[in-house]
């Protein structure tokens, strides 16, 4: 009679040959989950391996596995899910999609496929509540619940969850979800830890995207300095050796969009034609040097008091940004203190001074008078075709980026947000989007509630030069056409 550790060593063979005799072999060994080697030569993927570890220990609280398609990334969070469900008798798990609808056609078609190859029956080991959308494992009563988690503008805050607690969290496609509902579920976990002595964990799984994913996970992995609490794996259809080589082929064949992003995990790669900006452009920035000063000095502020938003400023000459100065918190008297200050040490006349009267800023043109107040939802400058002042200024700064040099070398060194000003330009100037015309046909950008769901911030540094452009629009309106002065090689 084959002894109890040789009948575990032969099931994961005879499940993955044949799901029927598996399910027998299952109740016979009476093993309620797969071990961890069991687990590693079904993956038979390094890169699923390292996940699952992370998984198990102790200080990971937040994983994303992220990178091309068919590296076997939902497989992972299912396996997961279907483990921990076994093993923790009466938790409670989360399975998340953006879209509740494709949560069902595929998330949950994995979930039923990988049960068949560990043995687990519908209605036998586990039942699925397709109206509510709830699977419960028969024996220990876990139950895993389908989410959806699209934002939506009628539930900023995403009440639909409910005051529902969970043990722990798999949101396939993270990507494609807000920033912020990542941040709500993580507090949700919290349900039976201390009984079973267990960490809060929740995993993503995505395709590469430039949005939060990228600046909260891959990024600081990619400079070493991700936060110690999360982890970030990229998986490729070529770590899996259970992906089909013709799949394989397929993304070779496809077209560059699909052979960056789907093959190669390319997180660098975007090809948003909705983008106001390139990424080429954006970068160029910081070292179009052949941009000459003008000796015509401007102030831009967007403003901002006790707040989540920054106070940031921003000193030029000609369209030569020389000096930003930002704020995290600041009383009025200080803005029009520094504001004046600014002026006085970089001789910079009112008249060239803008400032974001929205909010907060309104209060400046009785202290300051002759400054110039923008108000971002006001009409377009001379009539064109534009939804408002500030689309018409971003459209400007699209249509001049190539000649604007950001000349302060702070922006290298000093960081907010946890990041360098660099990087915070960066990120935001590549959030600007056009957005869909409207009903007139007027040019507009997406709203700011919108990058601040992607993000997590205001964008106050592309604001602030986004109001320079007042300027430029002003000059042309008046029949002068400002030569931008440029260096002779």
């Amino acid at each position: 009679m084959p002894t109890k550790t040789k009948q575990k060593s032969n099931l994961l063979q005879i499940i993955l040959q044949n799901p029927e005799e598996a399910r027998t072999a299952y109740r016979k060994v009476k093993k309620k989950q797969l071990s961890k080697n069991e687990l590693e030569n079904l993956f038979k993927n390094e890169k699923a391996k390292t996940a699952w570890d992370y998984l198990q220990d102790r200080s990971t609280k937040q994983l994303v596995f992220g990178g091309g398609a068919g590296g076997g990334k939902s497989t992972l969070g299912v396996n997961w899910l279907i483990d921990c469900c076994l093993k923790y008798p009466e938790t409670r798990w989360l399975m998340g999609r953006a879209v509740l609808k494709t949560l069902k056609e595929s998330t949950l078609q994995t979930f039923f496929d990988t049960c068949k190859r560990r043995g687990l029956e519908r209605d036998v080991d586990f039942k699925y509540n397709a109206i509510d959308g709830v699977i419960t494992f028969i024996e220990t009563k876990s139950t895993i619940y389908l989410k959806d988690l699209a934002y939506k503008p009628s539930d900023p805050n995403y009440d639909e969850l409910g005051s529902t607690e969970f043990t722990g969290g798999f949101i396939d496609e993270c990507n494609q979800i807000e920033k912020k509902c990542w941040n709500i579920v993580i507090t949700r976990i919290r349900y039976k830890l201390s009984e079973y002595d267990l960490s809060p964990k929740l995993l993503g799984t995505c395709n590469p995207a430039k949005n939060w994913v990228y600046s909260d996970f891959y990024k600081p992995d990619k400079d070493g300095e991700l936060i110690e609490y999360r982890k970030f794996i990229t998986a490729l259809a070529t770590d899996n050796p259970y992906c089909d080589p013709q799949y394989i082929e397929n993304l070779k064949n496809g077209d560059e969009f699909t052979r960056e992003r789907l093959l190669y995990g390319n997180w660098e790669y975007d090809n948003d034609d909705s983008k106001l900006y390139k990424y080429d452009q954006i970068q160029d920035l910081f070292t179009n040097s052949f941009v000459e000063k003008t000796g015509e000095k401007y102030i831009s502020a967007d403003i901002a008091l006790q707040g989540s938003d920054l106070l940031v400023i921003g000193v030029w000459d000609g369209l030569v940004l020389e000096k930003i100065v930002y704020k995290e918190k600041s009383e009025g008297s200080e803005i029009e203190t520094l504001l004046k200050e600014l002026a006085e040490q970089n001789q910079v006349p009112r008249s060239h001074i803008i400032y974001d009267n929205d909010g907060v800023g309104g209060y400046l043109s009785s202290y300051m008078k002759g400054i110039k107040s923008f108000v971002n939802g006001s009409q377009p400058l001379n009539k064109e075709n534009y939804i408002n002042l500030k689309a018409q200024c971003y459209f400007k700064l699209q249509e001049i980026i190539d000649k604007i040099w950001i000349k302060d070398s702070s922006v290298n060194t000093k960081t907010v947000n946890k990041k360098t000003i660099k990087e915070n330009i960066i990120e935001e100037l590549e959030q600007i989007k056009r957005k869909d015309a409207d009903n007139d046909g007027k040019l507009a950008i997406i709203p700011k509630s919108k990058i601040k769901e992607n993000i997590g911030r205001s964008p106050d540094f592309s604001d602030m030069i986004m109001m320079r452009m007042f300027f430029e629009i002003k000059v042309a309106r008046k029949g002068i056409r400002k030569r931008v002065t440029v260096k002779n090689h």
